[in-house]
């Protein structure tokens, strides 16, 4: 260890024994980070990410991780992959947990920052501090230069300007109090990243060589943004803040370094950051039973893929290959669960090159969906209103470029006529554009878009479920009014109408008939 690190861990010191309290940052603030990098537009939508059950997952993943790596997940689950230097990091760690536990020791200070700061360094750029700054060190010294004059001399009017230099005194104190003490707590997040930053470095891993070129100069910098250490004297920080303004002048002085030292804060922030996500990958990994490195491709093919989030989740298998899918299935069997399961696997491929299969083949498009269309009081929009408006959205992402659209029970707000029509048009302009995996109960779409999506059917066969090539030909929704309690009257009622319109769908007629019979 260097005995600038050691000097460096004295002036700094750290509480490495204390617990851990990873603070709550709520996700506009994890999603800082994406949004100062690339703006809004980043390759999964909010409804995407809340249909894919992303929140959930990203939380999963997260787990005692900083809010350094936690942004970095985010970023990556949105922007797509880094490349292979991530995920060459992420093997290795993944297979080493001597190395896991020597980097989490590392970065635990990372989680004691409780401010984000990606904002401050990725931001617009921080102004310049004003010129009058430059007086602060000599307004004190004038104060106290001017009540010692007036009391040896007793020269009234020097008391005057004794009042006078108070007076600026509190009124720059009030004025930046607030500021200077929100800029520390930043500080010290900055300071934790730093901290961390030469400890990587220290390890001496190849994993973390990317940090021993510059370890000094962290620290150097580290130095520079810390505060006296009479400030931590008991009675001294109050009275070196209102009479000698060391916080103010802390703010303005720190606040030039971190603005000279911008390119350099950024680098690191983005290694640590990197460097933590990936150690929050592999530890992930470690636990994770089933899960294979994809390869990347034009095509899906997911061999006993399953959702992360469901500890009982059945394992299927779904190989569409170059075209989209058109999936058919009794009421509750897991269509729902299997769209799920593939969008979020084509996600995780995309950004961080794994899936939960036992092998894959996966498209690096990016993935939309519509699965939770639904009225809303708020905004007074119907469930058709809203799942036309999705539908637009869709439409409008499909010409910005291929993707990979997930959708399930698309137009349940309309009459059945209308919901076929509309959906066929809406869903074969989309497959011209993209990949598109549907769900549907209306059967007719299958033939409709044939030519763009191969027909899949779930089934259960011996209690496991099975995806096969076809359509559903035994339906269950009114077998189910009988298993949830309904009368049989109600179920014979149900029936005699099920005959009837498959019968008036082939051929139209009176439905007097059928009426009396009710």
């Amino acid at each position: 260890m260097t005995l600038i690190s050691r000097l460096s861990r004295f002036l700094l010191p750290a509480a490495d024994d204390a617990a851990i309290a990873d603070y709550p940052f709520v996700p506009s603030d994890v999603a800082l980070y994406q949004r100062t990098l690339h703006g809004e537009a980043g390759a999964i939508d909010a409804q995407t990410w809340s249909d894919m059950l992303l929140p959930q997952y990203s939380a999963h993943l997260a787990r005692e991780t900083s809010i350094f790596g936690q942004q970095e997940l985010h970023r990556r689950l949105q922007a797509g992959q880094d490349g292979a230097p991530s995920a060459a990091r992420v093997r290795t760690l993944a297979g080493d947990a001597g190395q896991r536990l020597q980097l989490q020791a590392a970065c635990v200070g990372l989680r004691r920052s409780d401010r984000e700061i990606s904002a401050t360094l990725f931001g617009r750029a921080m102004a310049a501090a004003p010129r009058w700054t430059a007086l602060l060190p000599w307004m004190p010294v004038a104060f106290l230069l001017s009540v010692a004059l007036a009391l040896v001399t007793g020269f009234m009017p020097l008391w005057g300007v004794a009042l006078g230099l108070w007076l600026a005194l509190s009124l720059v104190q009030v004025r930046f109090h607030e500021a200077a003490e929100e800029w520390c707590r930043i500080l010290e997040t900055l300071q934790q990243m730093l901290r961390a930053h030469t400890l990587l470095a220290e390890s001496g891993l190849p994993t973390t060589a990317a940090f021993s070129e510059d370890a000094a100069r962290a620290g150097k910098i580290n130095r520079s943004l810390a505060r006296s250490p009479l400030t931590g004297m008991a009675g001294m920080r109050e009275y070196g803040n209102w009479l000698w303004l060391l916080n103010i002048r802390h703010y303005f002085n720190s606040r030039e370094v971190v603005r000279a030292q911008a390119d350099f804060l950024r680098s690191s922030f983005a290694r640590v950051a990197a460097l933590e996500a990936d150690l929050a990958l592999a530890r992930h990994l470690a636990g994770t039973p089933r899960y294979c490195w994809a390869e990347r491709g034009d095509s899906v093919a997911l061999t006993l893929v399953v959702h992360p989030l469901l500890a009982e989740a059945a394992p299927l298998s779904f190989a569409p290959r170059e075209r989209g899918a058109f999936i058919s299935g009794q009421n509750g069997i897991g269509k729902s669960t299997l769209l799920r399961t593939v969008g979020l696997n084509l996600i995780v491929a995309r950004a961080f090159g794994f899936c939960y299969a036992d092998t894959a083949t996966a498209t690096m498009l990016p993935v939309y969906s519509s699965m939770q269309g639904e009225d809303t009081l708020e905004g007074g929009e119907s469930l058709y209103i809203a799942e036309l408006r999705r539908a637009q959205e869709l439409l409008a992402l499909a010409a910005r470029g291929p993707a990979v659209f997930i959708i399930d029970e698309i137009f349940r707000g309309t009459n059945h006529l209308e919901s076929i029509s509309a959906a066929t048009a809406v869903l074969h302009t989309l497959a011209e554009r993209g990949t598109v995996i549907v769900s549907s109960h209306n059967l007719v779409l299958a033939p409709l878009l044939e030519d763009r999506l191969a027909p899949w059917c779930v089934s259960r066969v011996d209690g496991r479920l099975q995806l096969s090539p076809g359509v559903l030909r035994e339906t269950n929704g009114i077998a189910l009014l009988g298993t949830r309690g309904f009368d049989d009257a109600i179920s014979a009622k149900a029936n005699r109408v099920f005959d009837w319109l498959s019968d008036y769908m082939a051929h139209p007629a009176d439905c007097e008939d059928v009426r009396n019979s009710l």
